[in-house]
């Protein structure tokens, strides 16, 4: 059993995130987990499309429709992460905002570092709502439609997280802990990202999975999403260590959980718009 565990916590340090490199140029699997996530996401709303007989989507329709999803995803993860996390780095290097150069001391290859999960969701939804409307796919049944399935991709951008070293959690003391290289590497800390692979996304997606043909309301699903990531997440923080330039920012609590109650709150407001709107639908 103790080998296991010395195997276990050593783990992070016999990864190597690069998948090759020409010169400066660098490929991750952190970004190969991202085209994994996308495709696990298209090929289940396929499968919902082919065995649930009530959506009224064409392929191309939802190939178009996960495309701006991916659009606004990446556009919001970035600009939430340069908003949120880090404003006063990128007002002095508006350069590096979006272009994958680092500028100091002569021109380095870095790509983009640093997406926020909030701003993605938020762009995600924009891009939603913008092609919905546009092919009158109707907003509220395209969430509905393709929350299951995104809750299952993400399970493998945390997973990239863990491949590639970053996001770890607190120091602990439990054999569960590993060293990871980015950090103190002679302290055990966490494996954060692999709780949020879990609970984010292999959990949430179960729940939601399992939940498709009970809820009856158009956009419940949504507000049922918004709920439990926010949950999960805001209890997995506890394990995670806080940004080092952020740190606590209100009592003991991190960046991401203030933003959690927030998306709880919308949560539990949207359902009960949603049972409002659906109500007053009926009359």
């Amino acid at each position: 059993m103790n080998d296991f565990w010395s195997w276990w916590q050593h783990l992070p340090e016999r990864i190597d995130p690069v998948i090759f490199q020409i010169g400066g140029f660098r490929l991750q699997y952190y970004g190969l987990m991202y085209l994994v996530a996308f495709g696990v996401t298209y090929f289940l709303a396929v499968y919902r499309l082919k065995t649930e007989q009530h959506w009224r989507y064409s392929i191309e329709h939802l190939q178009g429709l996960i495309t701006a999803m991916i659009i606004g995803l990446i556009l919001g993860a970035r600009i939430g992460y340069v908003l949120i996390y880090n404003p006063l780095y990128y007002v002095a290097h508006p350069l590096e905002i979006f272009l994958p150069f680092q500028f100091q001391d002569g021109l380095r290859f870095t790509g983009i570092s640093g997406m926020s999960y909030h701003g993605g969701l938020i762009g995600t939804l924009l891009g939603l709502w913008y092609y919905a409307r546009k092919y009158k796919l109707g907003v509220r049944n395209s969430i509905d439609l393709l929350a299951p399935c995104g809750a299952a991709g993400y399970t493998f951008g945390r997973l990239g997280n863990f491949i590639n070293g970053e996001l770890w959690g607190r120091v602990t003391t439990a054999p569960i802990g590993m060293y990871f290289p980015g950090a103190d590497g002679r302290a055990l800390r966490h494996p954060s990202q692999l709780y949020e692979a879990f609970g984010e996304g292999i959990l949430l997606f179960i729940l939601l999975w399992s939940l498709r043909f009970k809820l009856k309301t158009p956009g419940a699903m949504l507000a049922l999403y918004l709920i439990g990531y926010g949950t999960i997440r805001f209890v997995i923080e506890f394990f995670r260590e806080p940004d080092a330039h952020l740190g606590f920012i209100l009592f003991s609590l991190s960046m991401g959980q203030v933003l959690c109650i927030i998306m709880i709150v919308v949560g539990v407001c949207a359902y009960f718009l949603s049972n409002r709107h659906t109500s007053l639908t009926r009359r």
